[in-house]
């Protein structure tokens, strides 16, 4: 085969594999965008780019290599990331509005940024980010097989991509090794922009576009004059429900709003069986995606007698994985709002808090990538629409196993979802937490 040949067929197997040939409606879609300066006077080699296109290393694609199972601690630590970076988020909006955030997309857009850190900066993120205890290797190899198994699917009702891009100054340096590790193990697009161009931001931004399905179209406002690099991650993910909901079941139902307020808001409705989860102070259910039920979204609703900041205080990873493991097929009736939000957050004061802060300052290390870097930003943005379809959204895939044992048939449940409520899209093969969110006011 020669050279376009086979050039020609790679694309097209990546185009099959990563392409955005999704559904156009309903969709939830997160990007992550971690951005670099310049400090101080950098060594600066403006006709020698490491990342002239001519030269550029060419992946090795090792997912295509690799049946590597997913490491279950790069599961574990992406999602304890999750619920820590979550819990922050809830900490600064003090849950006054609808909060939704994708940690698997902020997760894999820092990894690829761990790539260039070094020293005190790299321990802080390692620590911030749960990584402690896996050398550089074992990260990157546990990110690539997991990549590989979120977006190994055959069920034509569920739809996941995951795409990663890098955005380099064509005038600064950076290190061939960290450029070859993003494309190797994280499949990322990397490509030279002029900075100074009024185009070059467009030109990011059109990339996010396409690989969120036109539900997120703008990451990047404007490139600072020191602006370096672009560590962009997007993620769109589209399930219909394993059973959809019937439209005419729809109806205005009351919304008890935190502030006491209620209002008229249109709610599904729907009986069945379930994987149901009764405490004292909460019910839950899993309403699956596809024919196999790999992805679903979990409702977590406060009794009337609790409220969302009590769960709050009892959300984290070791709560949640004992919770997924306590669901039970049970008979119920569900009711359930449509809604649709969209947003959008600057997570700087959040991974600071988070023990981070030296990524962000001028003592930042981040010499694997090339002289003088520091974080400058790092922005989220989501959307996410439900209805009686389904969901459309990014995702991260993990298998629970629920041992049940034999007992009396229970009472068949209703469950009235008309107050403020958390909700999770979860990857059930791998465990992945793709989006979670608080839900204040349906919109």
């Amino acid at each position: 085969m020669n050279r376009q040949k086979f050039s020609d067929a790679k694309e097209n197997f990546l185009q099959r594999r990563y392409g955005v040939s999704l559904g156009r409606r309903y969709a939830l879609a997160a990007a992550s965008v971690v951005l670099f300066s310049v400090l101080g006077c950098s060594q600066v080699e403006s006709n020698k780019s490491a990342l002239a296109q001519s030269n550029l290393p060419q992946p090795e694609n090792p997912l295509q290599k690799k049946t590597v199972k997913t490491d279950t601690k790069i599961v574990e630590s992406s999602n304890k990331f999750g619920f820590k970076l979550f819990s922050e988020v809830l900490r600064n909006d003090q849950g006054e509005n609808n909060v939704f955030i994708s940690p698997s997309s902020v997760a894999i857009a820092l990894a690829m940024t761990y790539n260039g850190a070094s020293g005190s900066t790299q321990q802080a993120m390692a620590k911030t980010l749960e990584l402690q205890g896996m050398n550089l290797p074992e990260i990157n190899s546990s990110y690539a097989a997991a990549l590989k198994q979120l977006l190994d699917n055959s069920d034509a009702k569920v739809q996941l991509n995951i795409a990663n891009s890098l955005w380099a100054n064509q005038d600064v340096s950076f290190a061939p090794d960290f450029i070859k590790r993003t494309q190797d193990f994280y499949q990322t697009k990397v490509s030279n922009l002029n900075f100074k161009d009024a185009a070059a931001s467009s030109t990011i931004n059109n990339w996010v576009k396409e690989n969120t399905n036109g539900k997120i179209n703008k990451i990047v406002e404007t490139i600072e004059p020191n602006q370096v690099l672009f560590l962009i991650n997007a993620i769109y993910f589209k399930g219909n429900w394993s059973n959809e909901f019937d439209k005419q079941e729809t109806a205005q139902h009351p919304f008890y709003i935190t502030s006491g307020k209620q209002k008229q808001h249109p709610m599904m409705s729907q009986k069945g069986d379930y994987r149901y989860y009764e405490s004292e102070q909460f019910q839950a259910v899993s309403l699956p995606y596809g024919k196999d039920g790999k992805v679903s979204f979990y409702i977590f609703l406060p009794k009337e007698n609790s409220n969302l900041k009590t769960f709050y205080q009892n959300l984290n990873v070791e709560n949640w994985e004992k919770w997924m493991t306590q669901f039970n097929k049970q008979e119920g009736f569900i009711r359930l709002p449509r809604f649709k939000t969209d947003y959008d957050v600057t997570l700087n004061n959040a991974l600071k808090t988070l023990g981070m802060e030296e990524a962000f300052s001028n003592k930042a290390n981040f010499s694997g990538m090339g002289k003088n870097f520091a974080i400058s930003q790092v922005k989220h943005k989501t959307f996410v629409e439900v209805n009686e379809e389904g969901t459309e959204a990014a995702a991260a895939t993990s298998v629970g196993i629920v041992a049940t044992s034999l007992r009396d048939e229970p009472e068949p449940f209703r469950m009235i979802v008309d107050r403020p409520f958390f909700c999770a899209i979860r990857d059930n093969q791998t465990g992945s937490i793709l989006f979670m969110g608080s839900i204040i006011e349906p919109q």
